[in-house]
């Protein structure tokens, strides 16, 4: 029986984050930093908001470009050269995760919960990515507003 070699990495990663998860939970035990209840609703709106930024971030946008760029091959096609993922291999994999929202999704929510209850300190960039996220979702239902409007008054004019 032949065994994808891709399945392998597959579960290196998946591993890695489980023990970076028990982890993350042995040094906030450590801190005696251990959520004791379940957070309040504002609270699990910030961290929500705060890890959608992040994912954002991390899949998305272009600043994070240069972070992605190093997972891919650069393949020359009709003189124009393109990224695209390796066929196989660790890199295949993270290619694979950063091009993934609700990948990057369980990383970013794990190091924002993380974060949050080990330090106070974390609050500050945790709500500078809410107030971004809710921002770029403001953005992003503006924009679907502007397009509906657009095809409406196509239709109309047509």
């Amino acid at each position: 029986m032949h065994i994808n070699d891709q399945y392998v990495w597959n579960v290196f990663f998946s591993l890695l984050f489980a023990s970076f998860v028990i982890s993350g939970g042995m040094i906030l035990e450590a801190f005696n930093a251990l959520p004791q209840n379940i957070p309040t609703l504002m609270e699990f709106f910030i961290l929500t908001l705060a890890a959608l930024r992040i994912t954002r971030l991390f899949v998305y946008d272009k600043i994070t470009s240069f972070f992605r760029d190093q997972f891919y091959d650069v393949v020359e096609k009709r003189g124009k050269r393109t990224l695209e993922k390796p066929d196989n291999g660790p890199r295949r994999t993270i290619a694979d995760l950063l091009s993934c929202p609700w990948c990057v999704g369980m990383w970013s929510g794990a190091t924002v919960v993380f974060f949050y209850y080990l330090t106070s300190y974390a609050l500050y960039p945790i709500l500078f990515c809410a107030i971004a996220g809710a921002a770029s979702m403001l953005q992003i239902f503006s924009n679907m507003v502007g397009w509906k409007a657009e095809q409406l008054k196509d239709e109309v004019e047509g």
